[in-house]
């Protein structure tokens, strides 16, 4: 019976300190967790602008990515009327739990680039691939239609099928220069199962195999942007007005 004791003792005394130990990690290991996802989340957003930056986004140090946001890169969040809410920035939106929110409580992140003495608005959407979610940033020239850039991301899509929205780069490339209006009205892109017809300004390529991820980039695409479009109203009114007379 002593002997036991002895042992149980032991294995307390054991779990204890190893728990200890494994908490004391994480605690110590948490700011730079946070700042490393940061980091992530900012090189994912820089790649649908990589043509207005100077170089790769891959090869930018973690020094450059911060500097791009902090000299070049405005951050607003909108409420779903598309109005600025004051006092928070774009990347503390996190847009997996709005996407968990009743839609008229959601809020979106909005990044508005100036590097290149134009401003590019950088979007965030959020849909369902085949198996879980998917995720992208949609970058639009300052005509508010043309997409300057685009990427993708997933959670669990099949690698070789699904998973090349974020694999391939073919992919994302292939939506520069869209459109998301039709003269005035409101079209997103097309991904077409087969491929899109010759010199299509809203319409992809899909990819082989993998229909319904390709169905879930469209209906994220359509509903995500749309999201946006209060705000982007209120831009293009904007101006309107401060046009001058012909």
């Amino acid at each position: 019976m002593n002997n036991n004791g002895y042992v149980l003792t032991f294995i307390l005394i054991m779990t204890a300190t190893v728990a200890v130990l494994l908490t004391g990690l994480r605690e110590a290991t948490k700011e730079g967790a946070a700042r490393n996802e940061d980091i992530f989340n900012k090189r994912a957003i820089l790649t649908a602008i990589e043509d207005k930056l100077d170089g790769s986004v891959k090869d930018m140090s973690d020094e450059d990515v911060i500097q791009v946001f902090e000299s070049d890169m405005q951050q607003i969040v909108l409420n779903m009327e598309g109005n600025v809410v004051e006092g928070k920035k774009a990347e503390d939106i996190n847009m997996a739990v709005e996407r968990k929110k009743p839609e008229p409580n959601r809020m979106l992140p909005l990044y508005i680039y100036e590097g290149d003495g134009n401003k590019t608005y950088i979007l965030s959407v959020r849909g369902s691939g085949l198996w879980d979610e998917i995720w992208g940033t949609i970058a639009l020239e300052n005509d508010l239609n043309t997409i300057a850039g685009a990427a993708f991301d997933h959670a669990g899509e099949t690698p070789g099928l699904g998973a090349e929205i974020k694999d391939n780069p073919k992919f994302s490339t292939q939506f520069k220069g869209k459109k998301i209006y039709d003269d005035s009205e409101f079209v997103s892109v097309d991904v077409v199962k087969g491929g899109a017809p010759t010199g299509a300004e809203h319409a992809v390529d899909g990819i082989s195999g993998a229909t319904v991820t390709a169905d879930g980039v469209e209906e994220m695409l359509y509903r995500g942007i749309q999201y946006y479009e209060p705000y982007l109203s209120q831009l293009k009114q904007s101006s309107m007005v401060m046009e001058p007379a012909q």
